[in-house]
C-alpha cells in the first residue's frame, strides 16, 4: 500500500505538491469549528498499518498543537511508521537561555512532539534547515530526528537569482559564515563577509565587510528572513562597497506584517527567492519580486526507500 500523507491546515498546499505524480495517497480530514471555537478534526482515510507522513510546521502555538493532536491520533488508529515533515521548526529565536530565568521554548516544543504516542514502527521528524543544528537534539524518546539541508533546492535558486553573471555570495554577518562559505564552494563563486556589532535591541551596525564586490551582483543568503532588517543593513554596506545590485535568498521566508513591503520598498535589492517551508512565503508569491521554490522534491527523495539518512524502508 501506498504511503498516505496527511497535513495541518496551512500546510495543504505542500501536501498537494507532494502527492502530484508520485506514488502518495493524500490523506482526507473533516474539520469543523465550534462556536465557542474549539476545532473538530477528523481522520477519514485507513491509516491501519500503512506508513503516515503528516505534514505541518511549527508556525505557532496553534499550529503546533495541530501538529501534535493528529499525529496523536494517526498512531491511536494504527500507523506503521509515523513521520512527522517539520519544514519550518518555529521558536529559534528561543533555542537556548542566554539570560537566567528565561524559557527555551525550541526545546520544550521538541519535548512536547518527542511525546507523542509510537507507532507500530517507529516515529521520526523530518526538520528543514534550522538555524542551530543542536536543536535536533532537544528530540528525545523514541522519536528519531533527521535534519535535511535544502541545498538541492537553494542552489539552483541563487545560481537563477544570479542570472547567469559572475556574482559573489554573501552572509548577513558572520554566524553564517560557515554554511555561506560552504555554498559557495559549490557553486564555484566568491564568497563574502559581513561583520557587525549589536547596539541596542534589533538594531544593528556593519563594522567590517570581508569581500571585493565592485561592479559585481551579489547574492545575500541567510537561512531565514523575518523583518529583513540585517538583509537591509548587510546590503546596504555592499552596494556602499561597489556592489551593482542584490539579490537575497533564503530558506524559510517567514515574512511578517508588511516586512516584505518594506524589503521592497527600500530599493536596495532586486529580488528576493526562498522556498516554501513556511506559508506565508506562499501567501505572497503573487509578486514579482519574490520568488518561490517548493521543498516537495526534497521530501520526496527523503521519503523514498532509499533517500538520504536511511529515512526509507
Amino acid at each position: 500500500m501506498s504511503t498516505v500523507v496527511f497535513s495541518t491546515e496551512r500546510y495543504g498546499y505542500l501536501q498537494r505538491r507532494l502527492c502530484e505524480g508520485a506514488d502518495l495517497e493524500p490523506g482526507q480530514l473533516e474539520r469543523r469549528v465550534f462556536p465557542d471555537g474549539e476545532k473538530y478534526r477528523r481522520v477519514l482515510t485507513d491509516v491501519s498499518g500503512r506508513d503516515v507522513v503528516l505534514l505541518g510546521g511549527t508556525v505557532d502555538d496553534e499550529d503546533t498543537l495541530e501538529l501534535f493532536d493528529l499525529a496523536c491520533c494517526l498512531v491511536r488508529l494504527g500507523a506503521h511508521i509515523l513521520t512527522l515533515a517539520i519544514p519550518w521548526f518555529g521558536y529559534q529565536t528561543m533555542e537556548r537561555e542566554v539570560l537566567r530565568g528565561e524559557v527555551v521554548t525550541a526545546k520544550t516544543r521538541a519535548r512536547l512532539l518527542s511525546s507523542i504516542p509510537i507507532a507500530g514502527s517507529g516515529n521520526r521528524a523530518i526538520l528543514v534547515d534550522l538555524h542551530s543544528e543542536g536543536i535536533a537534539q532537544y528530540f528525545s524518546g523514541n522519536i528519531r530526528p533527521v535534519h535535511l539541508y535544502a541545498k538541492p533546492v537553494v542552489l539552483p535558486l541563487i545560481r537563477s537569482m544570479a542570472g547567469g553573471a559572475p556574482f559573489v555570495l554573501a552572509a548577513t554577518d558572520a554566524g553564517r559564515a560557515k554554511w555561506v562559505e560552504s555554498l559557495a564552494n559549490d557553486l564555484g563563486v566568491d564568497a563574502g563577509f559581513v561583520f557587525k556589532r549589536r547596539i541596542a535591541g534589533d538594531r544593528t551596525e556593519v563594522t567590517a565587510l570581508a569581500a571585493d564586490v565592485r561592479g559585481k551582483h551579489v547574492v545575500i543568503y541567510d537561512d531565514m528572513i523575518r523583518t529583513g532588517g540585517s538583509l537591509l543593513g548587510a546590503a546596504r554596506a555592499f552596494l556602499e562597497a561597489g556592489a551593482d545590485r542584490i539579490s537575497a535568498v533564503c530558506t524559510h521566508g517567514v515574512f511578517p506584517g508588511s516586512s516584505l513591503d518594506r524589503l521592497q520598498a527600500s530599493g536596495l535589492l532586486q529580488s528576493v527567492g526562498c522556498t516554501d517551508t513556511h506559508p506565508r512565503a506562499v501567501q505572497l508569491t503573487d509578486r514579482s519580486f519574490l520568488r518561490v521554490e517548493s521543498i516537495a522534491p526534497l521530501l520526496l527523495d527523503a521519503l523514498a526507500p532509499r533517500g538520504p539518512a536511511g529515512l526509507g524502508g
